[in-house]
């Protein structure tokens, strides 16, 4: 039998519909607040920021939504992704476990973020929008609005963590080729931006500044929409396109997940693989462990309290509940860009209250050496936020090799690392440092957690 084992579906095999999680939950989760009142949240109070189909979907409880057709038309250019038998990783680790991964570096800027950001600018287009102003960690985001909005012919602005924008120019360059703009973050373009430098010059940022950043920018301009590329149910939704494909192609292989492993910074390609088996599992009583491995320089679901906070550092955000380090908590610059977030998705935070999923930090020189063990193997270089899932997956296989037991593995390669090879030769030359998060910051960032809904 080949090494190599792939399972490809027929392009009439997309999907039609995104799955909505919420529809199968035991509980209900906790509501937006506004955080002046301490008020859930209606559709109206989210318009400045989002057209009204998105704000509906994000408080939908219907299970399925309907993808439109010309969504689906574009999501042809790469999808349905594959899904490999990862058989040389298998034998490398003399694992009796089955390892299987849904590869998302197939789409057009390498990661699974086009899921999200097409249904974005699509709806976006739909609703009259010019504009859409936007963050980016790694740049994965970032890229991938940018695709979109050249798509739709919608201009894009992109507020960009500034420790990334140093490391990765290629992202810059990508999000240049496809006509948006891509700023470092803090910048002196919005007023939360100059402020922030002011009080910290030599700030590296984060995502929380960035979005404070972008934020601003469409809710200071009737002409401009805020688009965010994880955290919110809606983006976790168009992202069950990838584990909508993958319950048919396990169909394929014959086989079903023991245990589905994730990278977890927003927690949007984690949901996006795992919403549909574990809806499964919850309206049939399956057995399925649901693993996320997260950076343990910013670890919010291991570390984080589950509280009500800010989205943003700059507090313009509305408050949801979540797995918090605080919104004032600035990571270390670590190269997993993509998973600097101080907050995890309140979905995930959700589960993880359940007991439905459980989740593991690992350092970044751990998560390097696993990438490159499934390089070496497999073919294909996974980004720094991907090595995660790679990390988590290999530790379950060594954990089945311990007690003897053939589980099956089910991961998500939520992207290819061909922008971040400075990475990985930090790596090699044994400069990559792995870092903590200050205790001492995590306390402070905690201390000041608002009062409303706390």
């Amino acid at each position: 039998m080949s090494d190599t084992v792939k399972y490809i579906l027929p392009e009439s095999e997309i999907p039609k519909n995104w799955y909505n999680i919420t529809a199968d939950l035991p509980k209900a989760p906790p509501p937006v607040l506004n955080p002046g009142t301490g008020e859930p949240l209606g559709p109206d109070d989210l318009a400045p920021l989002f057209p009204m189909d998105l704000i509906l979907q994000e408080v939908s409880s219907e299970r399925y939504i309907d993808i439109p057709e010309p969504v689906r038309e574009i999501y042809k250019q790469w999808r349905p992704s594959p899904l490999y038998r990862a058989r040389r990783l298998e034998k490398a680790l003399d694992t009796p476990a089955k390892i299987y991964y849904k590869y998302e570096g197939v789409s057009p800027t390498g990661s699974h973020k086009p899921n999200t950001a097409v249904a974005q600018a699509f709806y976006n287009k739909e609703a009259g929008v010019k504009k859409i102003s936007t963050e980016t960690g790694a740049g994965q985001w970032g890229s991938s609005l940018a695709f979109a909005g050249s798509i739709f012919g919608l201009e894009i602005q992109v507020y960009m963590v500034k420790v990334s924008f140093e490391q990765k120019p290629y992202r810059k360059a990508m999000m240049e080729s496809f006509g948006a703009t891509c700023i470092a973050s803090p910048s002196d373009t919005t007023k939360f931006g100059k402020a922030y430098l002011a009080k910290n010059p030599d700030s590296t940022g984060s995502l929380g500044i960035a979005i404070s950043e972008a934020v601003e920018v469409a809710a200071t301009n009737d002409d401009v929409k805020y688009s965010l590329g994880s955290v919110l149910n809606h983006v976790l939704m168009h992202q069950t396109i990838v584990g909508s494909e993958a319950l048919k192609q396990m169909e394929m292989a014959g086989d079903y997940p023991d245990v589905i492993v994730g990278c977890t910074g927003g927690g949007s390609n984690f949901a996006g693989l795992m919403f549909p088996f574990l809806g499964e599992k919850l309206r049939d009583g399956s057995n399925l462990r649901v693993v996320a491995v997260e950076p343990a320089a910013c670890p919010s679901l291991t570390k984080g309290k589950y509280a009500y906070d800010f989205g943003d550092t700059g507090n313009m955000t509305p408050l949801t509940k979540m797995h918090t380090l605080g919104s004032t908590f600035v990571p270390s610059g670590f190269h997993a860009g993509g998973l600097r977030y101080h907050g995890m998705a309140p979905l995930i935070s959700h589960l993880k209250e359940l007991d439905l999923l459980e989740a593991y930090a690992f350092h970044q020189n751990a998560c390097f050496e696993a990438g490159v063990t499934f390089g070496r193997e497999e073919g294909i270089i996974p980004a720094p936020e991907a090595n995660h899932a790679v990390k988590g997956a290999i530790e379950e296989a060594l954990r089945c090799k311990r007690d003897g037991k053939s589980e099956t593995i089910l991961f998500n390669l939520c992207g290819h690392g061909h922008f971040d090879m400075q990475a990985y030769t930090e790596y090699f030359s044994g400069n990559l440092e792995d870092r903590n998060y200050d205790e001492q910051e995590l306390a402070m960032a905690l201390s000041g957690l608002p009062s409303v809904g706390n």
